[in-house]
């Protein structure tokens, strides 16, 4: 199946731009995605014809900004396969919406509860679930992983018992690139009738994201990794749990009546969202999602696999580099040492050849820990990725070898 991405390249001006003197190639796209003229173009005109506040405004801008700030939830719901648009709520992203739940779960939790977890989590998929089973005196687990960064998933339904409270996992790893069978280990979760959270992070821009066929309770993800801006992101969560689930953030919009004594709190989604929200990222985020939901999924996501094939193909070929992460079944990210040189050294090489990576420990330190090293280097393609710039990935890898050498 042919795909133009020469064509889909020209929609995003920062491709164009140089580094040094050198053309840009971008392979950051797991820690955040370029942005195309669709979601510039969005924010821009929010911005300069109908900039208000929702919901509050007895005027015309307050009626359209609301009107395309309620349209965004509806695209987010239909692109998730939500049940009800009042299942998706508006958060600054990711980590906000898994702090959400955990927050909310640290007011259920027993001291006799468990939370699972798994040994490739990003920080923010751990760290939330160390405070919440802290405050209630809940138990921690952490699911282990094989060398090649699979999961091992004997491993995780040994660990699920009737004491199970919640289960918190990554869609794909952002350090390694594995897939889960989210699918299966749901499956497995909801036969001790656990709550389950899907860190979505690394999923949501590679297409094909149902909830319902997941089958899990929560499903969390960032605008920013999926061509969206920054400080934007949405919680999915069944309407049946986030009906009566604790409130965390307080203050406007989410309240149905308040008294200098007490208050009680508005139906979904007002009463998950305090505050004013990011209109403008909203509004961006629905239109990064209508911009990529008109893309041939099937053919994105067969160019990406062709990126991270050559890409395997040439670190395999390639004298003193050493893959992290092998799982059979990844996605766009190729992590890696080469001998005697750190991935410091390495990124600031490349940088100067106008080629961005990320390097360290990815926010996965356990991981790393569990993996016997410091960090790594990372490569992560997106779909505006060329094989031209797999390949000048690995030639800027000999320069760089040749000047650690």
């Amino acid at each position: 199946m042919s795909f133009d991405v020469a064509s889909l390249r020209k929609q995003f001006p920062i491709l164009q731009r140089e580094v040094d003197g050198k053309p840009l190639v971008y392979l950051d796209n797991a820690a955040t995605t370029q942005k195309p003229h669709a979601v510039l173009d969005a924010i821009m005109d929010y911005y300069t014809t109908c900039n208000a506040n929702v919901h509050r405004g007895a005027h015309q801008l307050s009626d359209e900004a609301t009107r395309r700030y309620e349209n965004a939830r509806d695209a987010v719901a239909r692109f998730v396969n939500a049940s009800a648009r009042e299942e998706i709520i508006w958060t600054s992203g990711t980590t906000e919406g898994i702090n959400l739940v955990a927050n909310g779960l640290a007011q259920l939790l027993q001291a006799s509860d468990e939370v699972l977890v798994t040994e490739m989590e990003h920080h923010a998929n751990l760290v939330t679930w160390q405070q919440a089973c802290q405050r209630a005196g809940a138990t921690l687990k952490v699911a282990p992983i094989h060398d090649t960064g699979e999961l091992d998933v004997d491993a995780f339904r040994s660990l699920l018992s009737p004491n199970t409270r919640l289960v918190a996992m990554p869609h794909v790893s952002n350090a390694l690139g594995t897939v889960n069978p989210v699918k299966m280990l749901t499956a497995e979760a909801k036969k001790v009738d656990a709550w389950v959270l899907v860190d979505g992070a690394q999923g949501i821009a590679h297409g094909n994201v149902d909830v319902q066929d997941i089958g899990c309770d929560f499903y969390v993800f960032s605008g920013h990794k999926m061509f969206a801006p920054t400080g934007i992101g949405a919680l999915w969560g069944r309407q049946s749990v986030l009906q009566d689930w604790p409130v965390w953030l307080t203050g406007g919009e989410m309240i149905q009546d308040v008294t200098y004594q007490s208050a009680t709190w508005g139906v979904l989604p007002n009463r998950l969202e305090a505050g004013t929200p990011n209109i403008a990222g909203a509004i961006g985020l629905a239109a990064a999602i209508n911009w990529f939901s008109e893309l041939d999924t099937r053919a994105l996501q067969t160019h990406e696999k062709t990126l991270l094939a050559s890409a395997h193909e040439q670190a395999q070929a390639f004298d003193g580099l050493r893959m992290i992460g092998t799982a059979p079944d990844k996605i766009g990210v190729l992590s890696f040492l080469l001998e005697g040189a750190h991935p410091a050294d390495i990124g600031f090489i490349l940088d100067r050849q106008g080629i961005a990576i990320r390097t360290g420990d990815n926010c996965a330190q356990p991981l790393m820990k569990r993996l016997g090293i410091p960090g790594t280097a990372r490569a992560s393609f997106s779909i505006y990725n060329t094989l031209d710039e797999v390949d000048a990935l690995f030639g800027a890898l000999r320069k760089a070898r040749t000047m650690l050498a």
